[in-house]
């Protein structure tokens, strides 16, 4: 057999070469489309959405590898931060190869996972890791982490998180209330962040779905007083099975088979965020079986009378503006499943509230617990880079 001429040979590459790129075309472009869509949120899809880019990245030291720790680590990765050191004394590296690949309730992730030389390696990219039970003792600095996530739900006041200053952190986010740390939510009071700040709060992620829907109906129409309510899914805290929990009895049953009245400092928080609304609001929270996904029920006394279409207008207009990506808009027919992975702090339900009279309402907004909060984590830890730069 005699062989191929090199010119022909050449000629059939060039034509499977062109046939290929035309048929890949077209999923490269979803494929552009789907990564726009998980990764623009706030301050990327618009000139309208909040802009808390730096123009750099921000490197970020995670204290805890707990559910917040693993979702702010896949957020990080979408948003463009770069996650360079964790702490975690009770998980060794392969099982957090392990944790960090596989969720329950995300699905696994999509991209590379392992670890070497002592280190998780996502995507190519090498993270350090640390083993200390004390966050004095984390070494932050040696690896460049100016910007600590402090997600165990222990070290939650100034004094304790500041233990992360002294390992070469140069500021600190707790992901959860604080008593004394001022506390932000991302589209509401970010702005008055200042660098002179070196340990805050991000809030709850309660309070970051309730915060922004408060603050436009209050703003527009004002609220004189008010009642919230969360449906909330169950969380690490809770257990499996009825046990002991001597501070909360009711917390000590079964998660997945009750619906079980809880006490939160959400709706309060939000007049910390808010100052105006301070002492107007407060509510409570019911923690059902549910993995994920949680809704908030506003009733309140408006101060102007108004109709109900007027509030749906107003929400929104401001989804789209000035509240763009942090909050959301709907019109359909949605349930709690619908918003797994939403990385938005909150969805208002237009179709699902009420109204009674002109100055008493009953407004509901959806959030993804987990991931809507995880992604306002980096977004303020961006805008904190850009105030500090």
């Amino acid at each position: 057999m005699s062989a191929l001429d090199p010119a022909l040979i050449q000629a059939i590459q060039k034509v499977v070469s062109e046939e290929v790129n035309n048929a890949i075309s077209p999923l490269k472009q979803e494929l552009n489309q789907l990564r726009s869509q998980v990764s623009g949120s706030i301050g990327r899809s618009s000139a309208h959405s909040i802009n808390l880019s730096s123009g750099m990245s921000p490197k970020i030291g995670i204290n805890g590898f707990g559910r917040i720790g693993r979702l702010v680590l896949r957020s990080a990765l979408l948003k463009g931060a770069t996650v360079v050191a964790i702490n975690d004394p009770f998980v060794d590296l392969n099982y957090m190869v392990y944790m960090f690949k596989y969720d329950s309730t995300h699905g696994m992730f999509k991209g590379d996972v392992s670890h070497e030389g002592g280190k998780l390696i996502i995507n190519g990219s090498p993270i350090a890791v640390f083993n200390e039970k004390d966050p004095n003792n984390i070494p932050w600095g040696s690896v460049g982490a100016d910007y600590v996530l402090e997600s165990t739900g222990v070290f939650t006041t100034i004094e304790k998180a500041s233990a992360h200053l002294k390992g070469g952190a140069k500021k600190v986010v707790i992901s959860a209330p604080s008593a004394d740390a001022p506390m932000f939510v991302v589209g509401v009071n970010h702005q008055k962040y200042t660098k002179d700040l070196n340990v805050v709060s991000n809030a709850s992620c309660t309070t970051n779905c309730l915060a922004p829907v408060a603050k436009v109906i209050h703003e527009k129409f004002g609220i004189l007083e008010g009642l919230m309510t969360t449906v909330h899914a169950y969380t690490a805290t809770q257990k499996c099975v009825d046990g002991i929990s001597a501070k909360d009895w009711r917390g000590g049953r079964t998660a997945g088979t009750n619906i079980i009245p809880s006490s939160t400092g959400a709706a309060k928080a939000v007049g910390k965020v808010i100052p105006e609304l301070n002492g107007k609001l407060t509510g409570m929270a019911f923690r059902v079986p549910t993995p994920d996904v949680s809704v908030v029920d506003l009733t309140c006394r408006l101060q102007k009378e108004t109709t109900y279409e007027d509030i749906k207008k107003a929400v929104k207009h401001a989804s789209e503006n000035e509240l763009k990506g942090v909050l959301g808009y709907t019109e359909d027919a949605v349930v709690s499943t619908d918003f797994i992975g939403d990385p938005r702090s909150s969805i208002f339900d237009a179709t699902a509230g009420i109204q009674i009279s002109p100055t008493f309402v009953k407004l509901i907004s959806w959030y993804d617990n987990e991931f809507g909060y995880s992604c306002r984590v980096i977004d303020l830890i961006h805008h904190m880079a850009t105030v500090d730069a």
